[in-house]
């Protein structure tokens, strides 16, 4: 079939009536003519079949602890092989990694990398899994599904660090295939996502990441507070609520800092409005919040909702202790959700 040529045919796709091709992966459904590319860049219009064209090209390929994701809760102090494609579905215009993300797949510039090589590397690397991060990974849909597949197989854990843009059909698919956690993308209130990142209903997100938990797959949200986007009080007040209303209370939050990246130069997030959002989140009573991408390490350590017990002291994105007692405080014995055992890393980065 002449369309594989170009890539790998995708798995969610519908043919319409007027000759277009349907795209059923991401929330934007974009719909294309003979020709025609997706918003991503990576599933194109080939011979009247939806083709995932970037399949397999991997923009970057780095063993790096899982603190940095950032999730605090799944298997705390391991490693995983993390791999990035090209393209975003997103418009971002703060984009830390904005080099990979505004830049589209170019397949007659590169080769693919085969699912079993990346899985290999990971395996050879002595990492515990794999992580698909620093562009959008939902874009690499039917990539995902064949590296996670070979990575369950490898006895490898798998997780994405995602917008959570996915559509449910295509997330159920990935957690047949193996996906064990997810990081949520928080972007801001409904102005945000509308203003800035041309998406009309934000509670997709939050929608998929609770479909998530139904499904088994443990979660952490990531709110980057950014300068102008969502540093106001009723902004931050609308993101924790959702938080809490579709993951719960017990589901780890990250407050992040921003800094002034791609197209967008506002200063950097002040510890005040980081604050603001740290003390709303804990007085609504999420039971683990952390600031991340401050020099301080004091807002990284977990410690037990009940007794205030400090479990995990992390320094930056490394476990520096673990003291729990399988997942209990040691104190007074309360349940930390918690996914695999805690232990000391093995790489650190500072």
């Amino acid at each position: 079939m002449a369309a594989r040529q170009h890539g790998v045919v995708a798995r969610l796709q519908e043919r319409l009536e007027d000759g277009r091709v349907g795209c059923r992966v991401c929330l934007r459904r974009c719909r294309l003519y003979e020709g025609q590319h997706g918003l991503c860049g990576n599933y194109a219009n080939v011979g009247g079949l939806l083709v995932h064209v970037g399949y397999g090209l991997v923009s970057a390929l780095e063993s790096r602890p899982i603190e940095i994701k950032p999730f605090f809760h799944f298997h705390p102090g391991s490693s995983a092989m993390t791999f990035s494609g090209w393209g975003c579905n997103f418009l971002c215009p703060w984009c830390q990694n904005w080099h990979l993300s505004k830049a589209k797949p170019r397949p007659g510039d590169a080769s693919r990398l085969p699912p079993e090589k990346l899985v290999e590397y990971a395996v050879k690397a002595g990492d515990d899994g794999v992580c698909a991060s620093f562009n959008e990974p939902t874009i690499s849909f039917d990539y995902l599904v064949d590296v996670f597949r070979e990575a369950r197989r490898r006895g490898l854990y798998t997780t994405m660090v995602s917008n959570g843009s996915l559509t449910e059909e295509a997330l159920e698919l990935l957690v047949e295939a193996g996906l064990d956690a997810i990081n949520v993308d928080l972007k801001g209130c409904r102005k945000t996502y509308s203003r800035l990142i041309g998406v009309p209903d934000p509670l997709h997100v939050y929608r998929v990441a609770r479909r998530a938990l139904e499904l088994g797959v443990h979660v952490e949200g990531v709110f980057l507070v950014v300068t102008g986007a969502n540093d106001w009080d009723d902004c931050i007040k609308w993101v924790i609520d959702r938080h809490i209303e579709y993951l719960g209370r017990d589901v780890p939050l990250h407050i992040n800092r921003y800094h002034p990246a791609y197209m967008y130069d506002a200063p950097a997030t002040s510890l005040e409005r980081l604050l603001y959002a740290y003390n709303y989140a804990t007085g609504r009573g999420v039971e683990y919040v952390y600031i991340g991408n401050v020099a301080s390490t004091r807002y990284l350590h977990t410690r037990c909702p009940r007794c205030g017990e400090l479990l995990v002291r992390r320094s930056h994105y490394s476990v520096v202790e673990c003291r729990l007692e399988g997942s209990r405080c040691p104190r007074c014995g309360y349940e930390i959700p918690m996914v695999g055992e805690c232990r000391v890393s093995r790489i650190v980065l500072l």
